[in-house]
């Protein structure tokens, strides 16, 4: 009883259009104070409880290390030594604007502001030398979803927070599976531009290819900063997101100068309130957790599957059509927030790799960021190119069959997402 009317009410409330956030809350509430003895005081002290863990510590850090990124200029600079590597090929400028998303993927951990920061540049640019703007459009609008793959990543850290799984296993898992679908999306520009004869740009001399990585080395830098500071041991991932919060800081104002010191508080203000907005989330759907473990949903729905004797490649395309389903109204992190309580119990027991479960999600995370109608990616294209979310939708439905296909394999090819993680940390006990 305590299940049907919690999900009752929240997706009646959804449907009202009521804020994911204020949903999750609601609803979670309501059961509580019908069906569950908690008192009000400790919600209020579970609601803040949540906030508590170290690992959320590394959302506002990586959001405003995006942002002094995205302001500042790294980003230009970077599909600049793209292009000048990767550009004499056919269809050479749509390979460098894929090439540069997972560039700037590596550091910012948004899947939007890397289709802001690399679209809003490249698309005209495509226009320009004799692209369509659909087909330009089609190609960042999924090849921005890397930001969410290439580590460091956001949704990353939420799935850890969620599941208590290691940040830095998850971010090394995301490495190979990232550059596959990064290279798999370059090959297919390459076949259609040898089809159609798509243009390309003149090779780069040696000097300009040097000019350019000089250049764009200070936010490349910042990718062995973070990355290799997390490998080494040198910081923790969250401690890793404050080192990428300074640098880009330092970046943006000092080295490049793209950025004055009277728009930080502009950068600062932007990032609060993009952190603001997810922090509410992740606490009322934390809230929603807490609701599900009690009512021992999680744990029924485990003994029903086992029970069922599902083999973990059945269990795992149930989870495939759950998340695909959710991507298509909800958000990433509160999909994961709400999905990962109830399917990670049964995952871990049918012996699924808790760090390749966490890819799965992303995966389809990514997906969902480019499937209507709240696909997060949709929205930021049409903003940044004048088109209609219908036609940014047709422009990106044949890129996104790529992406379906890559979910296949990542699902069932575990060795793709665990080989560099159990390399450098060894293979996970339990």
């Amino acid at each position: 009883m305590t299940t049907v009317v919690l999900f009752i009410l929240l997706f009646v409330l959804l449907f009202l259009g009521m804020p994911i956030a204020m949903a999750l809350g609601l609803s979670s509430l309501t059961v509580i104070l019908l069906f569950q003895p908690d008192s009000i005081a400790s919600l209020v002290l579970k609601f803040f409880q949540t906030m508590e863990q170290s690992t959320l510590l590394a959302i506002p850090f990586f959001i405003l290390a995006g942002n002094f990124l995205t302001t500042g200029g790294v980003a230009r600079r970077m599909i600049n030594f793209a292009v000048a590597s990767v550009g004499h090929l056919p269809g050479g400028l749509a390979i460098a604007s894929v090439l540069a998303c997972m560039f700037f993927a590596a550091v910012s951990g948004s899947s939007p502001a890397t289709v802001v920061a690399i679209g809003s540049i490249v698309i005209a640019g495509m226009v320009k030398v004799g692209y369509t703007q659909s087909f330009a459009t089609g190609v960042i609008v999924n090849a921005g979803t890397l930001g969410i793959l290439i580590p460091p990543s956001i949704v990353m850290v939420v799935y850890a927070a969620t599941t208590e799984t290691s940040v830095g296993r998850l971010f090394m898992a995301g490495v190979v599976p990232g550059i596959a679908l990064g290279v798999l999306l370059m090959v297919a520009i390459y076949i259609v531009a040898r089809i159609k004869n798509l243009p390309r740009q003149p090779r780069a001399s040696w000097s300009e290819q040097l000019l350019s990585l000089r250049d764009a080395i200070w936010g490349l830098l910042l990718i062995v900063i973070v990355m290799g500071g997390i490998y080494g041991g040198i910081f923790t991932p969250t401690e890793a997101a404050a080192v990428a919060a300074v640098y880009g800081f330092i970046a943006a104002v000092f080295i490049y100068g793209d950025l004055k010191l009277i728009d930080v508080p502009k950068v600062l203000t932007d990032s609060s309130r993009v952190t603001v907005m997810l922090m509410f989330i992740i606490a009322n759907a934390f809230l929603f957790g807490h609701v599900l473990t009690t009512a021992q949903i999680p744990q029924d729905i485990a003994r029903a599957i086992i029970d069922a004797n599902l083999q973990p490649w059945q269990f795992l395309i149930i989870v495939n059509i759950i998340l695909l389903i959710a991507g298509n109204f909800m958000e990433p992190s509160a999909i994961i927030l709400i999905v990962a309580p109830i399917v990670f119990p049964t995952a871990v027991k049918l012996g699924i790799d808790p760090v390749h479960l966490g890819i799965i999600f992303v995966v389809n995370m990514e997906i969902g960021m480019v499937t209507p109608p709240v696909g997060l990616n949709l929205f930021v294209a049409s903003g940044i190119t004048g088109m209609t979310l219908v036609q940014v939708v047709a422009a990106s439905w044949r890129w996104l069959l790529i992406l379906l296909g890559f979910l296949v394999v990542v699902t069932y090819v575990p060795e793709l997402s665990l080989m560099l993680p159990n390399a450098i940390f060894g293979k996970a006990v339990g």
